[in-house]
């Protein structure tokens, strides 16, 4: 490491543990790999504070924190970087207290914010995206995972973007051997979705399908309930977390990942990593990652199709295609961004 670069970064976000997310995950990986860089990486996090649940969405706390508190807590860590992960209540202020200090800083464009308000909200995404752009662009870099998502935000004025791509625990999600009565006895091939049982994931665009064999959710969330009533036939297997998580992955036939307003899809790497063929729609994320690899996985914006398709495809493709993501590379991303927006 260069011995004038800054060694010292104070990450902010409004998302965090106990949250379950492709955000989070991110952080913390990219975290333990800057670490192992020689930087030492301080969290401002909802944690730290009070908090409130989130209206309509009460598994996500909002910090009640003060700009005072932001600002102490920014200055006792002392940082020579700051980067915003959210723009979220925590992301706000601290971005508030770099400006007004002449502190350089980067963001990272993780969420749809504006599709994910006006799912809940009736308030016109084109407001929401005013919002978004005078965040972004106030700071000396965006970072995006994926070069598609970056032209998507330069059409909205969203300007010096910077590419972070994902990782993958290819320890952790491997290829396993298959059981005959998988997920307490159901009929194969299955079809499973690993993620947040929310609106905004559009799990009713499999939920609703007539595939052959079973329909397996990992995950929890706010529409559960709803779901689970509409769609008697679909098998929930709840949240599950590490070795469990990998098993579910691995005992599955085809991955299907419904979201269409993800900026990446970290789910995807992980079923990719266990040797399982994805089917997806044709939108940023799935056709970053899938893109070009037609034996890895299907794209279709008939997703029935896609499932089908993806059940011919290779698992042997799928792992190999995984293992081009490591969170070593998407660290020195992060850190080479980090410099680059540091300036001399």
């Amino acid at each position: 490491m260069n011995e004038s670069a800054p060694k010292r970064l104070t990450l902010v976000s409004d998302a965090w543990h106990p949250q379950v997310n492709g955000v989070v995950r991110s952080i913390e990986n990219t975290n333990h790999e800057l670490e192992k860089m020689g930087l030492t990486v301080t969290m401002i996090t909802p944690d730290l504070f009070r908090s409130m649940p989130m209206p309509t969405y009460p598994e996500i706390r909002l910090a009640l924190a003060t700009y005072g508190q932001i600002a102490r807590k920014i200055e006792e860590s002392a940082p020579e970087f700051v980067h915003i992960a959210t723009e979220g209540p925590l992301g706000f202020k601290a971005r508030r207290y770099c400006l007004k200090n002449g502190m350089r800083f980067t963001t990272s464009y993780h969420t749809r914010f504006p599709e994910y308000v006006a799912a809940r909200l009736p308030i016109p995404k084109d407001m929401l995206y005013g919002i978004v752009r005078r965040f972004h662009n106030s700071g000396n870099g965006c970072m995006v995972a994926t070069d598609s998502l970056a032209r998507e935000l330069e059409t909205r004025g969203i300007h010096n973007l910077m590419r972070w791509s994902r990782g993958i625990d290819n320890a952790l999600f491997h290829p396993r051997r298959k059981s005959e009565a998988p997920f307490g006895g159901l009929k194969r091939p299955i079809f499973l979705t690993v993620a947040r049982v929310a609106v905004e994931k559009n799990l009713p665009a499999l939920l609703a399908l007539d595939l052959p064999g079973s329909i397996v959710v990992v995950g929890d969330g706010p529409a559960r309930r709803t779901l689970e009533e509409k769609y008697p036939n679909v098998h929930f297997a709840g949240m599950l977390q590490d070795e469990a998580l990998a098993k579910a992955y691995a005992e599955a036939d085809v991955f299907v990942f419904t979201s269409k307003t993800d900026t990446f899809g970290n789910t995807i790497i992980e079923a990719l990593s266990s040797g399982v063929p994805v089917a997806a729609f044709p939108v940023t994320g799935p056709s970053d990652i899938l893109g070009g690899h037609e034996q890895a996985g299907a794209l279709d914006d008939d997703l029935s199709a896609a499932c089908l398709k993806a059940l011919e495809c290779s698992p042997e493709a799928a792992r190999d295609l995984a293992l081009t993501y490591t969170w070593e590379a998407a660290a020195r991303q992060f850190y080479d961004n980090m410099l680059v927006a540091h300036g001399p």
